[in-house]
């Protein structure tokens, strides 16, 4: 039991720095930049904690994380509480402290970043769920009694794994339907090593898989099933099959050899392990002038892989300002410190290439911001007369992605948006009785956590549904 502290001496601890690889050294390894918090700086940060009566943090927390519950266990040195705790809100807490945009949702609410700097709850969650995972026991549960009833998720994403975890925990037959070889969908083929380990996310899936969550991987629904042979299979379904079809500028040269979408760049180098340069026969082109067009979490990620694949300049194309930028800002501060250049209210017109058809360059226009567009962001236009060329080999498009048609064109009874997303009602429930849907398939591209948010609606609409059939 640690002793207690006063209101007073809680609000002058000061937000502990994550410790992190020096940014010299990171910017030549695919090692996790972010080290995470020992013992004694998680509970100095658990510290800053005061435990407010309305605790907005929950409210700001996709998955409704009890934040105050968790950390009030670290205060009082009962890591193994505080895990329990952790662990039954959230099915990934080693995933969503590490990538989840906490700044803008429970950090963002955070009572105690109206005068000062928020508390760090990402880095406690993540040392949270890093503890446990080295202690045997802490997390063990009492098998729940079968309830008879089979399960079908589609896609071991984020939502996918967390609506998995959610309802396996009530007793029924779940099984993960996933398109690539490994489980995980975007954190496994997206998000790269540095900020979040493979062996992290196949801890995480190793987890659900003893709770009793099958897995079967290489299945594509649309080729290898479809949902309404699914549908004669299975009590309920859940379609998590994320939206990973890339968006493209539309600009001539596109089609030039050197030019990726962000999502293909991002697998060969993740998935595929193209990064592991000496041991792989994955290839990806390693560019000198390598130009990322985007300005959200995905193209940080592709021009920082870039940096590390050896580009000597590693560079973003964006046509606002930082200030306006949809990334993280904790990525952004690391691509800066990592030596990546910011080509700011610069819009490409053009790529350019030579007679063998290999890019050379990016013709582009100088940009200033107008009035507030329809997302709330100041509208970039043209400065006239403001052509130039951006020398570079090699192009990644990370402008988002769309819903890949494949799994809904063979289930016409689906209704879908004007953007070919699955439309659901407040439960998640399709227009197909039983079969509910959730994260980037019907949201749009969106982060992790909304994802995981969905997948944990989701099943408990499952549940429920399932209690009445």
């Amino acid at each position: 039991m640690q002793p207690t502290i006063s209101a007073k001496e809680r609000m002058q601890i000061s937000r502990q720095a994550m410790p992190e690889q020096d940014a010299h050294q990171r910017s030549g390894n695919f090692k996790e930049v972010n080290l995470g918090f020992s013992e004694q700086l998680a509970l100095l940060e658990a510290q800053r904690c005061i435990q407010c009566k309305e605790a907005k943090c929950i409210k700001g927390c996709p998955v409704m994380v009890n934040i105050p519950r968790f950390i009030k266990f670290i205060t009082e040195g009962d890591l193994a509480g505080a895990a329990r705790s952790l662990f039954g809100d959230n099915a990934l807490p080693s995933i969503s402290g590490r990538v989840c945009p906490q700044e803008e949702q429970c950090e963002g609410s955070c009572i105690r970043g109206v005068k000062g700097q928020p508390v760090a709850i990402g880095y406690l969650e993540r040392f949270i769920a890093d503890w446990a995972r080295t202690q045997s026991g802490v997390l063990d549960a009492a098998t729940p009694v079968p309830s008879g009833k089979k399960v079908a998720v589609i896609g071991a994403g984020p939502a996918g794994l967390t609506a998995a975890g959610e309802l396996v925990k009530q007793g029924h037959e779940v099984t993960i339907y996933e398109a690539l070889h490994k489980p995980g969908g975007v954190l496994v083929y997206g998000i790269p090593e540095f900020r979040l380990p493979k062996k992290i996310v196949a801890a995480e899936v190793d987890r659900l898989t003893k709770a009793g969550v099958k897995i079967e991987c290489n299945v594509v629904i649309g080729r290898t099933y479809t949902i309404p042979e699914l549908r004669v299979q299975f009590d309920a379904l859940f379609i998590a099959n994320g939206a990973g079809l890339p968006v493209f500028m539309n600009v001539p040269g596109e089609n030039l050899k050197g030019v990726y979408a962000a999502n293909e760049y991002l697998t060969r180098v993740n998935l595929m392990e193209a990064y592991d340069l000496q041991n792989t026969n994955t290839p990806v082109l390693i560019g000198k002038r390598v130009a990322v067009i985007g300005g959200g979490n995905v193209a940080m990620d592709a021009v920082r892989t870039a940096k590390r694949l050896g580009a000597e300049q590693a560079m973003i194309v964006y046509r606002r300002t930082k200030e306006e930028m949809p990334a993280r800002v904790e990525e952004v501060h690391h691509a800066e410190h990592e030596g990546v250049d910011f080509q700011l209210l610069v819009a490409p017109l053009e790529v350019l290439g030579d007679e063998k058809r290999w890019v050379t360059g990016l013709k582009c226009n100088r940009m200033e911001l107008g009035e507030p567009d329809a997302s709330g962001r100041r509208k970039p236009q043209v400065i006239p007369g403001s052509e130039f060329v951006l020398e570079c080999d090699v192009v990644v498009v990370a402008i988002g992605t769309k819903a890949n048609p494949l799994l809904t064109a063979t289930c016409p009874e689906l209704k879908l948006n004007k953007w070919g997303n699955i439309e659901t009602d407040a439960n998640g429930m399709t227009s197909i009785p039983g079969v509910f849907a959730g994260g980037d398939i019907v949201r749009g591209a969106a982060t992790v956590i909304l994802a995981m948010g969905d997948g944990k609606n989701a099943a408990k609409a499952i549940n429920g549904y399932l209690a009445q059939a």
